[in-house]
């Protein structure tokens, strides 16, 4: 039987482990410094986490990015879980393809030309740029990413279950609401959490849509770092990396206890046939 650790596979895996991670590590670690110079160590303080706290600018940004991005991902996984449902279970329909190339233009097409595309189609229709376009903006490129997980999930439910609801006299929506959208919860629930996700991330794309009275976090933070990196840009960025750390496993947590209660849902249900 072939051993298939080897110091060549430990090796290589230390290596891209150091090369995604070792930064982060850095940057969390050094925004605890003393000193205003972000390169050199004086100590342990957490004190640039109180500036930063104090720094209306950027509060005034973090509450910006947190409405836009609880906005849009809604919107996005509310139409992303339609699009799913429709491109999944209606079969085929007249203009499917084109329908299907619209919902999923967004992962290929580039964020520079997404992002001026809105931003014109803002200007012709004479709409003030603000929280309001971006909201628009993001949840346009982040529902193909909501309608692939949430395909994915509904490829391969068990439709009995909902023909069993409609047998019982269910109508169609009941159906949907009762059965449907409980079994598919944990990839609705993972579409949303991408969709916040990549709305936190966003630059391009809320760089055209926003307008003076909008400035998004990374929006801030960029225009900070192209004067010089502070020690609070370090503090705000750890701050990130933990919310989304916990995102990440509350819903590893989520998918994984609803995946053994949809089981235990299946096997009952099978069972009473």
């Amino acid at each position: 039987m072939n051993n298939r650790f080897s110091w060549f596979n430990a090796t290589s895996l230390t290596i891209g482990f150091a090369f995604l991670y070792l930064p982060i590590l850095i940057l969390i670690i050094y925004s605890f410094n003393e000193s205003k110079l972000v390169t050199v160590w004086a100590g342990f303080s957490t004190k640039w986490y109180g500036e930063l706290f104090r720094d209306q600018a950027f509060m005034d940004a973090a509450i910006v990015t947190l409405k836009v991005g609880v906005f849009s991902s809604t919107i996005a996984t509310v139409l992303g879980t339609m699009a799913a449902y429709v491109l999944v279970r209606a079969g085929r329909f007249h203009g499917r393809t084109l329908f299907s190339g619209m919902i999923y233009a967004p992962l290929v097409v580039p964020d520079v030309i997404t992002g001026l595309s809105l931003l014109l189609l803002f200007i012709s229709i004479g709409m003030d740029r603000g929280v309001t376009t971006i909201v628009l903006a993001h949840a346009t490129f982040t529902m193909c990413y909501v309608s692939v997980v949430v395909s994915s999930r509904l490829v391969s439910f068990d439709q009995s279950l909902e023909e069993a609801a409609l047998d019982l006299g269910c109508s169609p929506w009941d159906a949907f609401r009762s059965v449907t959208l409980p079994i598919i919860a944990p990839a609705v629930i993972s579409g949303w959490l991408l969709a916040f996700t990549l709305s936190l991330d966003d630059l391009v794309i809320a760089s055209f849509a926003s307008g003076p009275s909008a400035t998004t976090l990374p929006m801030k933070i960029f225009s900070q770092v192209r004067l010089g990196v502070s020690p609070e840009i370090n503090a705000l960025s750890s701050i990130l990396i933990g919310i989304v750390t916990i995102g990440v496993v509350s819903s590893s947590i989520i998918s994984k206890r609803a995946s053994v209660r949809r089981r235990r849902q299946e096997q009952e249900a099978l069972a009473n046939r």
